[in-house]
C-alpha cells in the first residue's frame, strides 16, 4: 500500500512538471541523466508540495473523508459555458478520490440568485471542508462565503472574483486586462470618429466583474487617444427575445455603431440578430468557445471570441483545495489565466 501510495505522489510531482515518473524518480534517488533545469524544477516542485511519500499513505489508512462542495451555475438552454469547468473539476476529482476526497457539486440558475442562495445554505449545512464556486452574484456571493469564513472553511473563487473576501485563491481571467484586450480587437474593422457598443447580458450587469472589463475597455481607447464614442447597453432579461428588442432600440438610436463587444459568453445571441437583420458590417467580439459561438465564428458574424481556459479553472480550482487540505502546501493566491484570441482560421486547433 505504501509503494502504491508513494507512486501517485511522485505522479503528481511528474505531472505537475510536465516530465515523466521515471525522471522525477532519478531526482528523488539523485541518479544522472536528468538536466540541471529539470532537477532545479521538480525540487522546486517538491519542495512546494512539501511532499513525503508516507503522506498520502497516513491519507489512506485514516479513511478520513473530506468533504468538498462546488457551487456553480447549472448548463441552460441559454448558455452551455459551464460545461468546461464542470469537465475540469471531474477530471481532478477523479484523481484525488483515491485519497479520501468526496466532491458534491450544487447548481444554481444564472437568472435567480434564490437558487445561489438555496444551495448555499445547504452547502452551510453539510459537513464541508472546503468550497469552490463562481460567485455569478456578486453580493449573494459575500454573504456566503463570509459565513465560511467564520466557520474556518477555505473557497477558492473559479471565473470571476470578488475582491476583499480572504479567498483560498482565484483563479480567473485578469478582468480589467480581458476588457483591453477587446477594445483593442474592436478596432480591427473600426472607422474615425464612429461609435463602439460595450453589451452586457446580465441580470447583474453592474457587479464588479463587468465594471472591470468594462473600465478595461475603456482605458484602452484613453489611452491610445482615439476618438471614439463608447455606448454602453445592458441587457438584464437574457432571452432571445429581450436581446433582439434592445438591440433593435440601441440601434435605432446610434445608426453608427461599428463594434459590439459582448461582454459575457452570449455572444451568440448578438450575432443571431446582426445575421437576422444582415449586419454583417458591424464587427462583433465576444467571450469562450461554446459550439453557438464556434458556429457564428465560423460564419464570419462574429469577428473574435477572447477565451480564458475555462476547463483549467475547474480543475485548478478544486487542485487548489487538496492541496491545501490534503497535502498541507500553499497554493498561489491569484493565478490569472491566459487572454487567448480565438478566430475562425486557428478555432479548429483550439482547445478550451
Amino acid at each position: 500500500m505504501e509503494k502504491e501510495n508513494t507512486y501517485y505522489g511522485v505522479k503528481e510531482i511528474a505531472r505537475r512538471a510536465n516530465v515523466s515518473i521515471a525522471t522525477v524518480d532519478r531526482v528523488l534517488h539523485n541518479r544522472s541523466g536528468v538536466s540541471e533545469k529539470t532537477k532545479k524544477k521538480i525540487n522546486d516542485i517538491i519542495k512546494e508540495l512539501d511532499y513525503q511519500p508516507n503522506i498520502l499513505a497516513s491519507r489512506l489508512a485514516s479513511k478520513k473523508i473530506i468533504s468538498l462542495a462546488v457551487l456553480i451555475p447549472r448548463v441552460s438552454e441559454e448558455t452551455d459555458f459551464w460545461e468546461a469547468p464542470m469537465k475540469g473539476i471531474a477530471r481532478a476529482d477523479a484523481e484525488i478520490k483515491k485519497y479520501g476526497v468526496q466532491v458534491t457539486t450544487f447548481y444554481f440558475d444564472l437568472n435567480d440568485p434564490a437558487t445561489f442562495n438555496e444551495q448555499a445554505a445547504a452547502i452551510l449545512e453539510g459537513n464541508f471542508k472546503g468550497v469552490l464556486l463562481a460567485p455569478s452574484f456578486i453580493e449573494e456571493s459575500r454573504k456566503f462565503v463570509r459565513t465560511c469564513r467564520e466557520k474556518k472553511v477555505p473557497f477558492v473563487f473559479i471565473d470571476s472574483d470578488v475582491p476583499d473576501e480572504d479567498n483560498l485563491c482565484y483563479i480567473g481571467p485578469h478582468l480589467f486586462q480581458s476588457g483591453y484586450v477587446g477594445a483593442k480587437l474592436s478596432t480591427y474593422r473600426l472607422k474615425a470618429k464612429h461609435k463602439v457598443a460595450v453589451v452586457n447580458i446580465s441580470k447583474e450587469s453592474d457587479s464588479y466583474n463587468y465594471l472591470q472589463i468594462e473600465e478595461g475597455f475603456r482605458s484602452y481607447f484613453k489611452e491610445k487617444q482615439l476618438p471614439i464614442e463608447i455606448i454602453r447597453i445592458d441587457i438584464k432579461d437574457t432571452d432571445s427575445l429581450s436581446v433582439t428588442r434592445d438591440l433593435m432600440r440601441a440601434l435605432h438610436e446610434h445608426a453608427d455603431i461599428e463594434a459590439i463587444f459582448v461582454t459575457n459568453s452570449r455572444v451568440f445571441s448578438v450575432a443571431a440578430f446582426l445575421e437576422k437583420n444582415k449586419r454583417s458590417d458591424i464587427s462583433l467580439i465576444g467571450y469562450d468557445y461554446l459550439k453557438e459561438n464556434i458556429a457564428y465564428l465560423d460564419k464570419e458574424l462574429i469577428d473574435f471570441l477572447i477565451c480564458h481556459k475555462p476547463e483549467e479553472q475547474g480543475y485548478r480550482g478544486l487542485m487548489a483545495l487538496y492541496q491545501t487540505l490534503v497535502l498541507g502546501a500553499p497554493v498561489e493566491k491569484t493565478h490569472f489565466m491566459p487572454i487567448d484570441i480565438v478566430t475562425k482560421e486557428n478555432q479548429a486547433f483550439y482547445q478550451n
